[in-house]
């Protein structure tokens, strides 16, 4: 499909974020290309191997193959229970050690100075340091020094980065929703804690923020925890299931777009 561009906003969600792998094998099932992406913690790491070249069905057998021991490094309290150097190290096995601007297609993506409360859009040098600042979710990642910057979770400012996607050029903005807060929760330990508080804090905010986006997809992840990244199939699903949802109205907006450029040539 030609015409008008397509970008792709992939919100925060932790392991609801699962469910990005599952509008992206839509989008390529109906041969939709996306132009352009910009991510916020979960959403920036799906966001930046796809960006990198790696197909949705690679997406998917990566997440059904990575086990959590293999990127999560506890440490000892100071700044954060995760030091953070192993899945950094894995981003950076993925993404095959690329810059921003070898991507395939342009990426973005957010993070927050902890030290003054700013966003700050990271779109130049490694991939996996901009990835790795946008997935330190307070208290559990240690935040990151990078850009002579302190730099935690992307959603802290950002939560879905639609605004961003449509600057960077995109005619057509797809945003995905992966935070859905459930109250009747379990909360067994310190993870718990951190990331139900956060998820709380998303939702407020979110309360008095309009998501600038011509589609919004919201997959029903509810039944996935934050931390649930073993529910590989369940996230996917919901991804595969909200997009099918909203396809058609993709296909329209995309050929509306198409008319009108007929129309001008004419």
């Amino acid at each position: 499909m030609k015409g008008k561009k397509v970008g792709l906003a992939l919100g925060a969600g932790s392991a609801r974020g699962l469910a990005h792998i599952g509008v992206l094998k839509v989008l390529e099932k109906h041969n939709i290309k996306v132009d352009y992406i910009a991510g916020t913690s979960i959403g920036a790491l799906v966001g930046s191997l796809y960006a990198v070249g790696i197909p949705a069905n690679m997406l998917e057998k990566l997440a059904h193959n990575l086990s959590t021991s293999s990127w999560v490094d506890l440490t000892i309290p100071r700044k954060g229970l995760v030091s953070g150097e192993r899945v950094q190290e894995v981003i950076r096995l993925l993404t095959k050690g690329c810059t921003f601007e070898e991507c395939k297609t342009p990426l973005k993506v957010v993070a927050t100075d902890i030290e003054n409360g700013e966003k700050v859009i990271i779109d130049t040098g490694p991939i996996y340091k901009g990835v790795r600042a946008s997935i330190s979710i307070p208290g559990i990642f240690t935040p990151v020094e990078y850009l002579n910057k302190l730099l935690v979770d992307g959603a802290v400012t950002d939560r879905i980065p639609s605004s961003i996607v449509r600057q960077m050029g995109a005619d057509i903005v797809i945003a995905v929703d992966v935070n859905t807060f459930k109250p009747a929760i379990n909360v067994n330990n310190i993870f718990d804690v951190l990331l139900q508080t956060f998820d709380i804090m998303e939702r407020e905010v979110l309360k008095f923020r309009t998501v600038d986006a011509d589609v919004l997809v919201k997959p029903d992840v509810k039944e996935i925890g934050s931390l649930q990244f073993t529910k590989v199939s369940e996230g996917i699903f919901a991804g595969v299931e909200a997009m099918e949802r909203e396809i058609e109205k993709v296909k329209c907006l995309i050929e509306m777009g198409e008319d009108n450029e007929n129309k001008i040539n004419i």
